[in-house]
């Protein structure tokens, strides 16, 4: 299994490429999988790698099947520092999706509440008394695998839910490829015999420098499973 991989580093924090499979924070019920903050506790010596409340310094979250950019701070004040940007959604987030269909407006923004679905508590749908949810989005090509249109887009999240992107792509009624809970089962089962898991990267992060004041900006080039099924697809 691939490594998470140190894109970017410096005295306060470090940027990586998260690979898709690794869960992001330690708990319970992750014993024996793979987990970027056990990761870091092994290979890293700063002030808070070994800190439980300060997570080892990794100050937000990606979902397991997700790859893609992850800030971890090396101390307690880059962590506050970066942590209250995040909570003031002063953060700019840039993720890339495979979706199904194609998608006709060319930018665009979604604007409805996410919450979990009272029938299934692991899930998250478009559901009245939700959180408030907001995503941007942008398309970035079209493409054709077995005459179905497929479009890649660029989506810009304004907000932070837990699986927000895939359920306002669902709403839009352009699901993300391989997703298991929200493209449907038997459509998912399809998806994976040429794309292995999700189609959702975390393509880039911009945010204030916690010393320096002045922005950063940091991308995370698409991962190599990603491409490969790209590769499978034919451009229009």
């Amino acid at each position: 299994m691939e490594k998470p991989q140190v894109i970017h580093e410096e005295d306060e924090y470090f940027i990586i490429n998260k690979p898709p499979g690794y869960i992001v924070n330690e708990a319970k019920t992750t014993k024996g999988q793979p987990v970027v903050q056990t990761w870091v506790k092994e290979n890293f010596e700063y002030t808070i790698a070994k800190s439980k409340e300060y997570r080892s310094g990794i100050v937000h979250r990606i979902d397991k099947e997700t790859s893609g950019i992850l800030i971890i701070a090396k101390t307690k004040e880059a962590f506050e520092n970066i942590q209250g940007q995040f909570k003031k959604r002063k953060v700019k987030k840039t993720y890339l999706a495979l979706a199904h269909g194609r998608v006709e407006i060319k930018e665009g923004k979604v604007n409805v509440p996410v919450g979990r679905q009272p029938w299934n508590r692991e899930r998250f749908g478009v559901v009245p008394g939700g959180r408030n949810a907001e995503t941007n989005y942008k398309v970035k090509g079209y493409y054709k695998k077995d005459k179905e249109e497929l479009t890649l887009l660029e989506l810009y999240p304004k907000t932070g839910r837990t699986h927000q992107i895939r359920v306002h792509l669902k709403y839009l009624g352009h699901p993300i490829i391989s997703d298991e809970f929200y493209a449907g089962r038997k459509t998912a089962r399809k998806d994976r015999q040429w794309c292995p898991r999700l189609f959702l990267h975390a393509y880039g992060i911009s945010f204030t420098h916690p010393k320096t004041e002045k922005q950063v900006d940091y991308t995370a080039e698409l991962s190599s499973d990603l491409k490969k099924a790209l590769k499978t697809t034919e451009k229009i």
